[in-house]
């Protein structure tokens, strides 16, 4: 009866861990009880079968959780979580395409050191050079540095 318990607590544990890392991503139920299903087994064998029967389900109980490790780094199924698609789309266009220094335009909202300003009839946002500007304000872009359109009073 003890060895049937020991086998059942080692498969209900590998079950366990299998959901934690196949369906539950993350530390959660699953992987807490798959370690208590770990530890105890191993605990109860101890108890039950004494110092060799606890040594060799330990033995037993690391070498399944190995292999199921194992055996999910080198299976197909992690390629199904695998992120395979590259990121190559950007961010509008850069400023630098759009504005040219010297280009004149109109604050659209206040410039409370950064803001929204109509140039060559595009909204793009700006940062003063001049400090604070009111909405309504001529402008005209005084530099152009690393996508950080500056301008000042015309």
């Amino acid at each position: 009866m003890d060895i049937i318990i020991i086998i059942a607590l080692i498969v209900a544990g590998l079950l366990l861990f299998m959901a934690e890392v196949f369906l539950i991503p993350g530390l959660s139920l699953a992987g807490i009880a798959s370690a208590g299903c770990f530890i105890y087994v191993n605990y109860y064998a101890f108890i039950h079968l004494g110092s060799i029967g606890g040594l060799i389900t330990l033995i037993i109980s690391l070498c399944c959780y190995i292999a199921l490790f194992i055996w999910f780094l080198h299976s197909k199924s992690i390629d199904k979580f695998a992120l395979k698609k590259n990121i190559d789309s950007t961010v509008g266009v850069p400023a630098e395409q759009e504005v040219k220094v010297g280009d004149t335009g109109v604050a659209i909202t206040r410039l409370a050191l950064i803001g929204n300003a109509e140039i060559n009839g595009k909204i793009i946002e700006v940062k003063s050079a001049d400090g604070f500007l009111n909405e309504h304000t001529p402008i005209v872009v005084e530099r152009i540095m690393e996508g950080i359109i500056m301008v000042r009073r015309k």
